[in-house]
């Protein structure tokens, strides 16, 4: 009967490779390996070494580096067939289980926040845009066009979304500028009854204005109706009248005042 040799085969293949007895015994060239390219004093103990495949051991030394806490230095050694010459395959300092990584890396336009746009800056287009949709397009109707561009505003090829709307509804109200800040909460009245107050346009017109007063901190600002400040049109401070006196002249008493009496200039001279 024959036999099948393919099963063994195969599962000699799947076996994990022995690590190479004459590359685990070579500490001292990869120690050198490792010597050769770092820093002076940077190489540690030796952490162990691992079989990579059929000739091929990796040993691991500990980086003594301040700068580089919990890296290692590895360094892959392999052997030829039937040859006993070591030679160094590469050396890495590579990230320990503990070691200090860099922060992860991300693009400059995801890692700008609010506020960090100086002059001069130009943020990169976001092409799919979730708070943008497709703008007005025109019709070749110069009364349908006119009505849009000039009274809706939307002659722009891409305008905000609903969700565009909301977020930045929800963002203003949630500021300094809505019901919560310590200026509106103190308030004596609210924006909606304010002669300084300018109503927007749009669907935002229902909750949101601009603030026209100079004297206010919010002027220039987009604030809501319920929010409000202490420089209010329509508002005064108590004001109550001061007492005056009626003036009171006083006949007795008296002081003594010293003038000094003032000397003659001279005498005018006789004639002959």
């Amino acid at each position: 009967m024959p036999t099948d040799t393919t099963a063994p085969t195969a599962a000699r293949r799947s076996r994990p490779a022995t690590a190479d007895a004459a590359l685990v015994a070579a500490v001292d060239v990869a120690l050198a390996a490792a010597q050769d390219v770092a820093e002076p004093g940077s190489v540690g103990e030796h952490l162990g070494a691992t079989g990579e495949g059929e000739r091929v051991v990796t040993h691991a030394f500990a980086c003594t580096s301040t700068a580089y806490r919990g890296w290692q230095w590895s360094v892959t050694l392999a052997r030829a067939p039937r040859s006993r010459t070591v030679t160094v395959s590469e050396v890495h300092l590579l990230p320990g289980a503990d070691s200090v990584l860099a922060p992860q890396w991300l693009p400059w336009a995801d890692r700008l926040a609010p506020g960090d746009l100086s002059p001069g800056d130009v943020l990169p287009k976001r092409v799919d845009d979730p708070l943008l949709e497709q703008g007005f397009e025109a019709t070749g109707d110069e009364d349908i066009d006119a009505v849009a561009v000039w009274e809706l505003g939307l002659g722009r090829p891409r305008v905000l979304s609903p969700a565009g709307r909301d977020e930045a509804a929800q963002r203003w109200y949630d500021g300094e500028h809505g019901p919560h800040d310590p200026h509106a909460e103190q308030a004596p009245a609210q924006c909606t009854t304010c002669g300084y107050f300018v109503p927007m346009a749009g669907a935002l017109r229902q909750v949101f204005g601009v603030c026209a007063n100079q004297w206010s901190p919010s002027d220039g600002k987009v604030v809501s109706l319920d929010h409000g400040c202490g420089a209010h049109s329509e508002v005064d401070v108590e004001r109550r009248p001061e007492p005056i006196d009626e003036p009171v002249l006083d006949e007795l008493g008296y002081e003594p005042v010293l003038i000094e009496r003032a000397e003659p200039i001279g005498e005018p001279a006789a004639d002959g």
